[in-house]
């Protein structure tokens, strides 16, 4: 059995290892895409397969839509050759459930894939058609929270982002630039209108991608280098809508790939490319799946409600992602991410059995983060923190490991824990906080590089340690230190805090608990016992 859709036409024998297949003919699916492209997604990694892709498929198989999906990949072309490529856009979904059972489907709805890469004239050719269909009705994101970032861990912009303002929409380098370039086609062909979806973790994320869009076309305008008329267009006739997704798929698991090869699957091992990103024919995830929209589409959209999508207003939305990114699931994934590095832990799951860890995330969770929560009406905070802390975050099946939650964590703490901060800032209650300080000294003993044992470790991608961990060189365990000159460069730092930690009360308080963590071997251990037990 190869994963591949001359193989896959043999279908009693993939049933007969317990794999669902496509219903729908897949030959057709591919022609009407073609023809009559609706739906684009940005970003062709794990959660876009595990996710968005099946609820199209979902509705391929019940008929409700007739094409399927269109990935482009901005980031790493490598996916596209090594993984959509070479097994005809097809993958392998397994769902991992806590009783350690595996639901395994064949996903087919990706219609065609592509290299965001002007340099590929025949796949920025076939995107720019795409964009120029009247037939288009959204294009959709997972591109990671920096991915709509135009400035680098400096706060500058970025050089590909100073050569897009300058030269315009015909000779873009950058992410945004491209996708506003593309914006631009479809302007050109019609001024017809548009919804862009970011469906990535980050607060406020259609604005957050609106601005980024817009900047490049006021640079553009101001240079004369497009119609005047685009920025209108992009105002009033392409849509932004906030989202709340959540879905944990970790990279692919040597544990689940075995298991597949054992069902008699061939050729769907895991690589990694060269900008390192962990990728392999088929995505293991968990089963439980959120996905809120705020309704507001400039031109139609698929039905994607008929799949347990909820569509609501911006407020009940913004309600939803607080609840899960600054309260129920994100800071305690991150708080665990933080430590678990610290402590040498290489799954998720394996915290959860640890004493001070499990009490730790309940603290943040029920403690800190759920009074500070506005119930938003459709999902209840407490049963949503109770699935986290007793189901998902628990599953031992789930092969996640706080090194890929700890990337990018710079970019996550403002959302995670400030929000929460600023709400008892409000009340004039930050300072009787214990658990999300600690978390914040964490990282800030995270930064060191070091870990509980006194042994060194890589720490996890993250744009921002360029600018951080110079602070940290030369600082050593049990060495007599200026903390607060040590920390004051960094937690004042509103755009990774989302609040400067001094003037909210809490600066004082984290270097404290650095203090205590950076004491000698242990002191991370002793540190989370003495205030986890103090309570």
């Amino acid at each position: 059995m190869k994963l591949n859709l001359e193989e896959l036409k043999q279908s009693g024998i993939w049933k007969e290892k317990g794999y669902e297949l496509p219903w729908f003919n897949i030959a057709e699916m591919h022609f009407e895409t073609r023809n009559n492209p609706e739906w684009i997604h940005f970003g062709g990694g794990n959660i876009f397969r595990a996710f968005p892709a099946c609820i199209c498929q979902k509705l391929l198989n019940k008929g409700v839509q007739k094409t399927g999906i269109i990935v482009a990949e901005g980031f790493d072309y490598e996916i596209i050759e090594r993984i959509y490529k070479q097994h005809d856009n097809l993958s392998i979904l397994a769902a991992l459930n806590p009783d350690g059972s595996i639901e395994k489907t064949v996903i087919a709805s990706v219609a065609e894939a592509l290299c965001m890469d002007t340099a590929n004239t025949a796949h920025w050719s076939r995107l720019t058609e795409i964009f120029r269909a009247p037939s288009l009705k959204m294009a959709s994101f997972t591109i990671t929270e920096k991915g709509y970032s135009l400035i680098n861990g400096n706060r500058e912009y970025t050089k590909e982002v100073i050569e897009d303002f300058e030269h315009g929409p015909f000779q873009v380098v950058s992410y945004m630039g491209k996708l506003t370039a593309l914006c631009y086609e479809r302007f050109m062909a019609g001024e017809l209108p548009l919804t862009l979806v970011s469906m990535d973790n980050c607060s406020h994320n259609g604005t957050r991608l609106k601005e980024a869009v817009l900047l490049l076309t006021e640079k553009w305008i101001e240079s004369g280098r497009v119609d005047a008329r685009f920025l209108e267009y992009m105002k009033q006739k392409v849509t932004y809508p906030w989202t709340m997704i959540d879905k944990i798929t970790p990279r692919p698991s040597k544990e689940v790939e075995e298991y597949l090869l054992n069902t008699g699957v061939e050729d769907i091992a895991a690589c990694t490319t060269e900008r390192n990103t962990y990728c392999a024919p088929f995505v293991n995830a968990e089963k439980p799946q959120y996905l809120v929209i705020e309704e507001d589409f400039a031109g139609g959209r698929p039905f994607l409600e008929m799949e347990g999508v909820i569509f609501t207003t911006r407020d009940i939305v913004d309600k939803v992602e607080k609840m899960k990114v600054c309260t129920c699931l994100n800071p305690l994934h991150t708080a665990l991410a933080i430590f678990g590095c610290l402590l040498g832990y290489q799954k998720i799951s394996e915290e959860m059995k640890d004493e001070e860890l499990k009490a730790l995330v309940y603290k943040i969770g029920y403690e800190e983060g759920l009074p500070a929560v506005k119930d938003p009406g459709i999902i209840r905070p407490e049963q949503f923190l109770s699935e986290v802390l007793t189901k998902r975050l628990p599953n031992p099946f789930i092969p996640d490991t706080p090194q890929r939650i700890a990337c990018d964590t710079s970019q996550k703490l403002g959302i995670r824990f400030g929000e929460t901060i600023k709400a008892y800032g409000e009340k004039k209650k930050a300072a009787s906080l214990t658990f999300i300080p600690l978390v914040l000294a964490g990282w800030c003993r995270y930064l060191m590089g070091i870990d509980d044992e006194g042994n060194p470790f890589t720490l996890s991608a993250d744009p921002v340690l360029v600018s951080v961990t110079p602070l940290f060189q030369g600082v050593k365990l049990g060495k007599e230190e200026n903390v607060h000159d040590l920390l004051k460069q960094l937690l004042g730092r509103e755009d990774i805090f989302g609040v400067n930690l001094y003037q909210v009360g809490l600066g004082e308080r984290i270097e404290g608990y650095f203090s205590e963590m950076k004491e000698g071997q242990h002191a991370i251990r002793s540190t989370l016992k003495k205030y986890l037990r103090q309570e």
